[in-house]
C-alpha cells in the first residue's frame, strides 16, 4: 500500500511516473532530468510563450526506475503519491498546512493570518504555517499559490487586492475567476488616514490644506499598489486635485505605517489594525476611518463621508482561497474547521483587539463577495482614472 511507503520509496515513485508520463527525461547515461514549463512574455508582442527547462535531479537506478513504473502501472501507489487526489482523505491534514500571505509581516493579513493559524492549530491538533510572499501589489503570493500543488497544503490569505488587481493590471499572472475557489470569509476591518500627533491637522480637511499649500512637503505612505488604502489614497488625491501628494508604496502595510512613525511620510492610509495601539498611546491621530460606520473602538474619528466625500467606503477584508482543483473534501475540511474557531467568543475578541470584525461566512458567501468586487473595483478605479499597471 501507498500509504506504507517511506519517504525515498515515494520520491522514486513519483519519478518514475513523471518518466512514464514525459514529464522527465532519461537518457542512454541513466542521467535524469525533471521538465517544467514556465509561461513568460514575449517582448514587445504582450503574448505567453512557453519554455521548456530541465533540472538535474538525483538519479535512481533503473531497476527502482522499473519498479516504480511497475507499481504505478498496477496502481499499487495510488493517487497520493501523484498528488492527483489522496486515496487516505481521512488523514487530511497529515502535515502543515501552509497559508499563503501576499504581503510583507506586520500587515493586516499577516495579523488576521497568525491569529487564525494559531486557532486552527489549537482547535485541529494540526500544524498550520504563515508563509509571506510579498511585492508586486501581491501578484507574487498570488501567482505562487495559484500555481501551487491542489492538495490542500497551500492555501492563499488573500485581501481585496485580489479583486482589485484585475483592474489596476494590464497582465495578471493568474485567473483571478478560475484559478481559485473559496473557503471562507475571515474578517474585515476599516482602513484610516492616519498622521504623527504633533502635526497640526485635526481633520483630513485640515491635511489637504497643509498639503495643497506646500505640496513639496507633504507625501503618505501606503501598502502595495493594489491594496484599498493604496487606491483610496489616489481617489482622495483626484477628488482633491493633489497630485503632487506622493503616494509611497510599501511591499506590507506594517512597513507602510512604519514609514509613518519614523518621519519618512507625513500620513498613512492604511488598515486599522497596524495603526490601532499607537492611535490608542495618542502617537499618532485617526483623521478619519473609511468604513460606512464609525468604529466602536474609535467612537470620535468621523467617517469619510461625514467628512463630506461621498461613497469614499474603503476597507480592508480577509478571505481564504485555495487553488481551483483543490478536492472538495479538503475544501470543506478546511471551511468547517475556519468557520468553527471564528464563531468563539475568544477568537471575536481577540480580532477585535487587533482592529478587526469577524466575517464568519463559508465558502459561497466568499467567493460570491471576491467575484463581485473584481467589477465593483475595477469600475470605481476606470472611474476615478487611475492609470493601468
Amino acid at each position: 500500500m501507498a500509504k506504507d511507503l517511506d519517504a525515498e520509496a515515494i520520491a522514486d515513485l513519483v519519478l518514475a511516473y513523471k518518466i512514464l508520463v514525459n514529464e522527465a527525461v532519461l537518457d542512454s547515461f541513466g542521467h535524469v532530468s525533471v521538465r517544467s514549463i514556465a509561461n513568460k512574455v514575449s517582448p514587445g508582442t504582450g503574448e505567453e510563450a512557453s519554455m521548456t527547462k530541465f533540472t538535474e535531479r538525483p538519479t535512481p537506478s533503473r531497476r527502482t526506475v522499473v519498479k516504480g513504473g511497475a507499481a504505478l502501472a498496477a496502481g499499487i501507489a495510488g493517487p497520493a503519491v501523484l498528488g492527483v487526489g489522496e486515496a487516505y482523505a481521512d488523514d487530511y491534514p497529515n502535515r502543515p498546512v501552509k497559508f499563503v500571505v501576499a504581503n510583507t509581516p506586520g500587515g493586516p493579513s499577516d495579523i488576521v493570518a497568525r491569529i487564525v493559524t494559531a486557532a486552527l492549530g489549537q482547535s485541529t491538533g494540526k500544524t498550520f504555517i504563515v508563509e509571506n510572499r510579498g511585492g508586486a501589489g501581491g501578484n507574487i503570493g498570488m501567482e505562487y499559490a495559484a500555481h501551487s500543488d491542489p492538495d490542500g497544503y497551500t492555501i492563499l490569505l488573500a485581501t481585496n487586492a485580489y479583486s482589485v488587481n484585475y483592474g489596476l493590471y494590464r497582465h495578471l499572472p493568474y485567473d483571478p475567476y478560475k484559478d481559485f475557489v473559496g473557503v471562507s470569509e475571515l474578517a474585515t476591518s476599516p482602513n484610516t488616514f492616519v498622521v504623527k500627533s504633533e502635526l497640526p491637522a485635526k481633520t483630513i480637511h485640515d491635511f489637504v490644506a497643509l498639503a495643497r499649500a506646500n505640496p513639496d512637503q507633504y507625501n503618505c505612505s501606503t501598502p502595495p499598489i493594489g491594496t484599498t488604502p493604496q487606491i483610496q489614497l489616489a481617489v482622495l488625491k483626484i477628488r482633491e486635485k493633489l497630485p503632487r501628494l506622493a503616494d509611497v508604496v510599501f511591499k506590507g502595510g506594517g512597513d507602510a505605517f512604519a514609514a509613518l512613525l519614523s518621519g519618512t511620510v507625513q500620513m498613512s492610509s492604511g488598515s486599522l489594525p497596524p495603526a490601532a495601539p499607537h492611535i490608542k498611546a495618542g502617537t499618532c491621530r485617526c483623521l478619519a476611518v473609511t468604513g460606512d460606520v464609525r468604529w466602536p473602538g474609535l467612537p470620535e474619528v468621523p467617517t469619510m463621508q461625514e467628512e463630506g466625500y461621498n461613497d469614499f467606503v474603503f476597507a480592508t477584508d480577509t478571505v481564504l482561497l485555495a487553488p481551483a482543483k483543490t478536492p472538495p473534501d479538503r475544501v470543506k475540511w478546511l471551511e468547517a474547521e475556519t468557520l468553527k474557531v471564528l464563531k468563539t467568543e475568544q477568537m471575536k475578541d481577540k480580532l477585535y483587539q487587533a482592529g478587526f470584525l469577524v466575517r464568519a461566512k463559508g465558502a459561497d458567501a466568499a467567493w460570491a463577495r471576491v467575484t463581485k468586487e473584481i467589477a465593483m473595483f475595477k469600475q470605481i478605479i476606470d472611474q476615478a482614472g487611475i492609470p493601468k499597471m
